[in-house]
């Protein structure tokens, strides 16, 4: 019966959901909305009424969670369309594709860099991605390069530094797991998290060399089609005084990130900037804005579903119930412990698509259980960023699989399911587990 009662559990029967919707390539925000609502139904919340705790007044409460984040995207996207309509995104992808020259791992590396670098020195997150990839498919295909080795060394590039490095989005998430951490009992800072989460950095990039050298080396043929470039046709020519206000722009995000830890704030600083400066004419603005939304508009509203999921989650009950299951059948065993602390963190951040939103229904629930089973610290603070990172790559809904997809796509010959959630899944998720279970039991 108890079993039957887990396999019914709102989360269990979302997340299947999902899942199965996604593998029959329904459109991922509607696959959402339908998981949300079937895990409400299971969780005996009303779906029709007058009162706020309907499933759909909940999943639109729930909105305001990732709001922030979700406006940070958009005007990310504004950026990154501005950037594009100097041409200086255009110059970029030309000298990487000079760089690269015919060496695929060249190019793998060169992605992966980029990737990182989208996450910290140039935090513009997956807007980068439309205005780099598509023109250098050709090369990709030429080389013969699989992309899923592509889609898992934009993935890497995409989370491992908000998981390893306090800097930019990484910035954000190691204070949302400091933060929570504290609020239930457990005294932590930023530079706590920092000093423990490069174990997890470590173990992905042992599994992306995997990828790379080993699982997705062999050649894979491509069509020679169109592929569709339209967000980097941009005119090229020598640099102008736009392309150096577009570079002066760029420091102007750097500088404001870091002084205000704000992306919202900082990708406003860098529009001003252009715009001021006349990089971008006053009448292109709205332009500018429509291509941000354009650009990035689906991942903000994917995010705001996600914040609307986790609260009709939380509504439901179902994540204090998988933990009281995991409480009753771990007994005081840290090894049992920490992989049901995992577990857990993989089914919910694979349901609402964002490791940033898993922290908090997480960690009211699981720093208790560690303290009370003796986990330190340090072994507290690797199983929550483990179990919140957990799903990220390979989630359906999460940008570190819709943005590789966006790019890699852009020709029609790559599977946002097949080509980038199952490769990163597979990939990054079991040596994420397997670090927080192991290391945590001697740190």
């Amino acid at each position: 019966m108890q079993i039957l009662n887990i396999l019914c559990n709102p989360v269990i029967v979302s997340v299947v959901v999902l899942c199965a919707l996604s593998l029959a390539k329904l459109n991922v925000l509607l696959a959402m909305i339908v998981a949300c609502v079937a895990g409400g139904i299971a969780g005996h919340l009303p779906l029709f009424g007058d009162g706020s705790h309907t499933i759909m007044a909940l999943l639109c409460d729930g909105f305001s969670t990732n709001a922030q984040t979700a406006l940070a995207y958009i005007l990310l996207g504004t950026f990154a369309e501005a950037i594009t309509a100097t041409g200086l995104a255009q110059i970029i992808s030309k000298k990487i594709s000079k760089l690269i020259g015919t060496n695929k791992f060249i190019l793998l590396a060169v992605l992966t860099i980029i990737a990182c670098m989208s996450q910290n020195i140039v935090p513009v997150h997956i807007a980068y991605i439309p205005i780099l990839i598509p023109p250098i498919l050709s090369i990709m295909n030429k080389l013969k390069l699989d992309r899923r080795a592509a889609a898992c060394c934009t993935a890497f590039g995409l989370e491992v530094p908000y998981i390893a490095i306090p800097f930019g989005f990484g910035l954000i998430f190691q204070t949302v797991i400091a933060t929570n951490l504290s609020k239930n009992g457990m005294k932590v800072s930023v530079s706590d998290v920092s000093a423990v989460n490069w174990y997890l950095g470590a173990a992905m990039l042992a599994a992306l060399l995997f990828a790379v050298f080993v699982l997705y080396r062999k050649p894979r043929e491509y069509k020679t089609t169109e592929a569709d470039t339209r967000a980097a046709d941009a005119v090229v020519g020598p640099l102008t005084k736009a392309h150096y206000v577009t570079m002066l722009a760029i420091i102007v995000v750097v500088v404001v990130q870091v002084i205000s830890k704000d992306l919202s704030l900082s990708s406003l600083a860098g529009l001003a900037t252009m715009i001021i400066f006349r990089a971008v004419a006053w009448k292109d603005i709205d332009k500018q804005l429509m291509g941000g939304v354009k650009l990035m508009g689906l991942i903000a509203f994917i995010m705001l579903i996600a914040g609307g999921y986790a609260n009709v989650i939380q509504a439901t009950g179902g994540v204090n119930e998988l933990v009281h299951f995991g409480v009753a059948s771990m007994g005081q065993n840290k090894l049992i412990a920490a992989f049901v602390i995992t577990i857990i963190g993989l089914l919910v951040t694979m349901g609402i698509g964002t490791s940033f939103g898993t922290v908090p229904i997480l960690a009211v629930l699981f720093v208790p259980l560690c303290q009370s089973i003796g986990f330190s610290t340090p072994a507290t603070i690797l199983l929550m960023s483990s179990a919140a990172a957990l799903g990220d790559a390979g989630s359906p809904a999460s940008d570190t699989t819709l943005g590789p997809t966006s790019g890699l796509n852009a020709d029609g010959q790559h599977s946002h399911i097949w080509d980038t959630c199952i490769p990163t899944f597979l990939i990054f998720n079991i040596p994420l587990m397997a670090a927080g279970i192991v290391i945590s039991q001697f740190i």
